[in-house]
């Protein structure tokens, strides 16, 4: 009989242990919400795979990825959040909780983060599935360039984890020979690296060339370029390929399950909400305009807070909002002069009547104004048997709320 699975009850699981998805961990630990993360391979995420990161604030000497990730990692387990190692195989996002399946758990969460990130975009050229996995066909510069010391390699792209890391395999490499599918001198890297590879002795480029083939017997030995704008076909002898030519989102499973682009990104707002509530994603998983640690941490930050707020709000919703007998939400944004005003009216016919009134600002979060239904502020809500009975826009005087009592 196969094993019954364990099942296990979290505030918050987060699917991915990238920059954003370890940012998340550490917002929410901290927040004392009970955390799980859940990585099916390296903790740290793509980021591990570079070998130098000179651009994330605090570290005006540089870093490395693996160095960075290690840091984000000591500080998410400081404050209480466990680590599972393994893929996550199901979701189940409707309703309260939420429901996260590996292969021998059920994760129970009142809110999941999704951090699943991405994996490499391959060419789709003639043999290339014979050469991965350590057969000729590379993705890490930082895993592989000491095993290419002396030796040729070949770099697919020009964007700047291509030209940055086709710089890094240069300090070992014999040559790098660039393949860049544009016009001569015509990068999609920043201009900073675009020169300094361009005058880089160890670098030869390639231009308005795509991969043909890949060839070799076990293991790779030449990779055939063709020319774009005349077909002609340029054989390259050379030890190792590596291709940096962009990333696919890890969005298999959450596909029917929460909106997702065509290019398979998850679709968030600015509160990394998706369109379905207690569920939010960040980092490389989402379509955004740029994709560094720099922004994942933002990501995780945005979500590991909203989703502290989600659960706070959840708790005040059906303990206090929803209850059986007859209750009042004042719901007002405190910025609102005369908003603010009518808050001695609301005190004053809370006392006067003997009935509860809850006083929902909507400043900082609508989260519980859209749970009651409510997109006009001011306005009041009337509540009975967990239903919302009747809703007054605006600021109605004394005697219009108790009529409605």
């Amino acid at each position: 009989m196969p094993r019954e699975k364990v099942v296990a009850h979290y505030d918050v699981v987060i699917i991915g242990g990238g920059a954003g998805g370890l940012t998340a961990g550490i917002y929410c630990g901290r927040a004392r919400l009970k955390t799980l993360l859940i990585e099916k391979s390296l903790v740290g995420g793509l980021a591990t795979y570079t070998n130098e990161i000179e651009n994330y604030p605090g570290f005006p000497e540089g870093t490395t990825g693996i160095g960075l990730m290690k840091l984000f990692e000591s500080q998410a387990k400081k404050f209480g959040v466990e680590f599972k190692l393994t893929d996550v195989k199901s979701v189940d996002l409707n309703g309260e909780e939420k429901i996260v399946e590996t292969f021998r758990n059920i994760y129970k969460a009142k809110v999941v983060i999704i951090a699943s990130g991405g994996r490499p975009r391959t060419t789709g050229a003639a043999n290339e599935e014979k050469y991965l996995f350590d057969k000729g066909i590379s993705f890490c510069a930082t895993c592989d360039a000491a095993a290419n010391t002396d030796k040729t390699v070949v770099v697919i792209g020009s964007g700047d984890a291509a030209i940055e890391e086709g710089m890094f395999l240069a300090k070992f490499a014999k040559e790098v020979i660039v393949s860049v599918i544009h016009d001569e001198g015509k990068m999609d890297c920043n201009e900073i690296a675009k020169e300094a590879a361009l005058n880089h002795p160890k670098m030869k480029f390639i231009w308005n060339s795509v991969v043909h083939a890949f060839e070799g017997d076990d293991h790779l030995e030449k990779v055939v370029l063709k020319n774009i704008k005349t077909d002609t076909l340029i054989p390259i002898d050379c030890d190792t390929c590596f291709e940096f030519i962009g990333y696919l989102p890890n969005t298999e499973i959450f596909k029917g399950k929460i909106d997702i682009t065509k290019n398979g990104y998850v679709l968030v707002n600015e509160n990394k909400e998706t369109n379905v509530s207690g569920v939010y994603a960040v980092g490389d998983v989402t379509e955004k305009f740029l994709k560094q640690v720099a922004t994942a941490v933002g990501d995780g930050a945005i979500a590991g807070f909203a989703a502290e707020k989600y659960i706070a709000e959840s708790e005040i919703f059906e303990e206090q909002i929803l209850t059986q007998d007859l209750t009042v939400s004042y719901v007002y944004n405190a910025v609102d002069a005369d908003s603010r005003s009518y808050l001695p009216t609301v005190e004053q016919f809370e006392l006067e009547n003997n009935i509860k009134v809850n006083r929902i600002d909507v400043y900082k979060s609508t989260g519980l104004a859209d749970r009651l239904g409510i997109d006009n502020f001011p306005s009041i809500a009337f509540i009975k048997d967990k239903k919302v009975i009747k809703i007054i826009v605006g600021l109605p005087e004394k005697s219009e709320l108790i009529a409605n009592m």
